[in-house]
């Protein structure tokens, strides 16, 4: 089974599943708020990038400014499908897109405000997470910003033993019992497990040319496992 079946068998329940994970929604509030606070008052153009399901894409909806476009992208038709059922304002629209491959004149180099990405890099092969991220600051216009919220446990030992800890004890029997598709949720385990420490992520974003790169760790039993991190397209490009 690839990656995107996973996921796609995983869409009926997956809300279910992140329901039962105390903070998820407020951390998902959190990082939506911290982009749309250093966006100006007027409706804006925004990308919400992995959106799966449309939680992320709620949470920027409320935060942003009224009336501004979001367009959720995702590689799963299953999450899509789930996300697009649900009620959105007129300005709200889904579109399938793996991030990696997107077609950057297609989506519109340059034209985007806002871009929001929550749990999308570790999904991303590390050979290319460096071309991902510069994809991204091609999208956005200068002076654009884009919030990342990721799961990052490398180089800490005693995130990674509270990482392990419930992703074994919590997060894989729960995708045994409430979703019977265990494998999704071994993947999600291992996939933080490799991904960037935290330096090496803000580096990437330094890389692809952001500047004004910011990071923060969440609050209750996520401090020190997921963070949220900020960074600016200049107003110049590359």
């Amino acid at each position: 089974m690839t990656l995107r079946e996973a996921f796609d068998r995983g869409a009926r329940r997956y809300d279910l599943m992140v329901a039962l994970n105390p903070g998820y929604h407020r951390e998902l509030r959190r990082a939506a708020e911290a982009l749309a606070e250093r966006l100006g008052g007027a409706p804006q153009n925004l990308m919400d990038l992995a959106c799966g399901s449309g939680l992320s894409t709620r949470a920027l909806v409320d935060a942003a400014p009224p009336g501004s476009r979001v367009l959720g992208i995702d590689a799963s038709p299953g999450m899509l499908e789930r996300a697009r059922a649900k009620r959105w304002p007129v300005q709200v629209g889904f579109e399938r897109g793996v991030v990696g491959e997107l077609n950057v004149e297609r989506w519109g180099g340059g034209s985007f405000d806002g871009a929001q990405a929550c749990y999308l890099f570790r999904n991303v092969a590390e050979a290319d997470r460096d071309e991902a991220v510069a994809e991204v600051f091609d999208l956005l216009r200068p002076g654009g910003w884009l919030c990342v919220q990721e799961y990052s446990v490398a180089g800490s030992a005693a995130a990674r033993r509270v990482w392990d800890l419930v992703s074994h004890a919590v997060i894989i029997p729960l995708g045994v019992v409430v979703d019977r598709n265990p494998g999704l949720y071994r993947y999600l385990w291992r996939s933080v497990v490799d991904f960037d420490s935290v330096a090496t992520f803000v580096d990437r974003l330094s890389r692809a040319g952001f500047v004004d790169v910011s990071h923060r760790t969440a609050t209750g039993w996520q401090r020190g496992i997921l963070h949220t991190f900020v960074a600016r397209r200049p107003e110049e490009a590359r």
